[in-house]
């Protein structure tokens, strides 16, 4: 089956109906799954429909979130996008090999492609809640894409990309928001233990982190791992406890 078919595409900042429009337009000429908004600068959705020409029941079915958090609580992986090349603590890679990998995850379960606002693109911050991100190759004096311009490339090349069935409920990937807890824990335990440095702690929290996605955990996996930092927690300090899932 094609990728796109479990497939979440998020906007997240989006302050265009054009762009959303074209996005919905996208998502219907190509099978996304679903389309997803995140704290959107839209008052009016209802201005993207003359650009959603035959899609207007792509906009019907449009979620709205008020964070990319939940926007990304229950998918197994996160892909984020940026222009930039250099990040700190995640690599970027080329749209071709970010869908490659996205095809491979989407057997564990529901995965996303997020797309940033148009203003600024996504954060540091908002890049770190994804596993990894990509970049799309521009010259270097024009070095930013129009969103749904963007958008056009990544969905037509996740159409092309065959996914693997998605593997028994047993085996499936663990949602991100355990994964979101699960770093909360590990960043209080290893700074009280002095593991990280509390003046820069996210540069090696990103390396553990992406090991864990190197992984794959399952869902249960994740789940003992949560439970182990959380004991661990309760030993070494008192805790101010991350989110829960």
């Amino acid at each position: 089956m094609p990728l796109t078919t479990n497939l979440r595409v998020v906007l997240h900042q989006t302050q265009g109906a054009d762009n959303l429009g074209a996005l919905a337009r996208l998502s219907a000429n190509f099978g996304v799954g679903e389309l997803w908004l995140s704290d959107t600068h839209l008052p009016d959705l209802s201005a993207a429909r003359p650009m959603a020409v035959h899609s207007g029941h792509v906009l019907d079915a449009l979620v709205s979130v008020p964070t990319l958090e939940a926007a990304l609580e229950d998918v197994v992986f996160a892909m984020g996008t940026t222009s930039r090349t250099q990040l700190r603590g995640m690599p970027t890679l080329s749209p071709e090999a970010a869908v490659a990998l996205l095809a491979r995850q989407s057997a564990r379960g529901k995965v996303a492609l997020v797309l940033g606002g148009e203003r600024r693109g996504m954060s540091d911050e908002e890049l770190a809640l994804c596993q990894q991100a990509l970049v799309i190759p521009t010259r270097p004096e024009q070095p930013s894409m129009n969103l749904a311009q963007a958008g056009a490339v990544l969905i037509y090349l996740c159409s092309r990309a065959d996914a693997p069935e998605v593997r028994p409920p047993e085996a499936q990937g663990a949602p991100l928001r355990l994964l979101q807890a699960l770093d909360g824990w590990m960043k209080q335990v290893f700074l009280e233990v002095d593991f990280l440095n509390p003046r820069g702690p996210e540069p090696i929290l990103a390396e553990m982190r992406h090991a864990l996605t190197r992984a794959e955990l399952t869902a249960r996996e994740a789940q003992l791992w949560l439970s182990a930092f959380r004991h661990l927690a309760r030993r070494l300090v008192t805790p101010t406890a991350p989110p829960e899932p």
